[in-house]
């Protein structure tokens, strides 16, 4: 946890107005979080801190590559992320809800440290079902592991061995 102080920012010293912090999100990021689903990544981080007399607000702006598994064919491909998120701090001695779209700082508090933030952005913004396709329809999926998958996966007519009782209830649906 000691490398993720680089991705805090000390706002008292800074004046009210807006200021610009970079970071970048890499291997040594991710191994700091032990369950990550991103293990390797060449992201950059733009954060736009604009301090304000009771609040800050921050924009993220994150770019880069992260490295994923093809669902279909399995393959290690670079997975390229765009995100853009803000994200309102407030000075507040008393607790607000719960509430993730607020944090709340008091006056103890002097930095704020953002690579949860970043982490949580980057594992959401995550496709859901990877595929290494280009868009359109040139597929780069590894022609040799699909043509074994659709050999294992029995999707192929097997009109010699089948039962004469099935045939009889295909015909009832036509």
């Amino acid at each position: 946890m000691k490398s993720l102080r680089t991705y805090s920012i000390p706002f008292t010293g800074l004046k009210l107005g807006k200021h610009q912090f970079d970071f970048v999100v890499d291997d040594a990021f991710f191994s700091e979080f032990e369950y990550s689903l991103v293990k390797k990544a060449n992201l950059q981080c733009q954060v736009e801190l604009d301090k304000q007399e009771t609040m800050i607000i921050l924009n993220f702006d994150i770019k880069g590559t992260v490295e994923a598994n093809c669902d279909r064919c399995l393959a290690l491909y670079q997975q390229p992320l765009h995100i853009t998120e803000q994200q309102i701090a407030k000075f507040s001695e008393e607790p607000i809800d719960e509430d993730d779209e607020i944090i709340t700082l008091s006056k103890n508090d002097h930095e704020i440290n953002l690579a949860g933030l970043i982490y949580e952005y980057i594992n959401v913004a995550m496709p859901f079902i990877a595929v290494c396709d280009n868009e359109g329809n040139n597929s780069t999926c590894d022609k040799e592991m699909l043509d074994k998958l659709n050999a294992l996966s029995g999707n192929e007519e097997q009109t010699e061995d089948t039962d004469p009782r099935w045939d009889v209830l295909k015909k009832i649906n036509k």
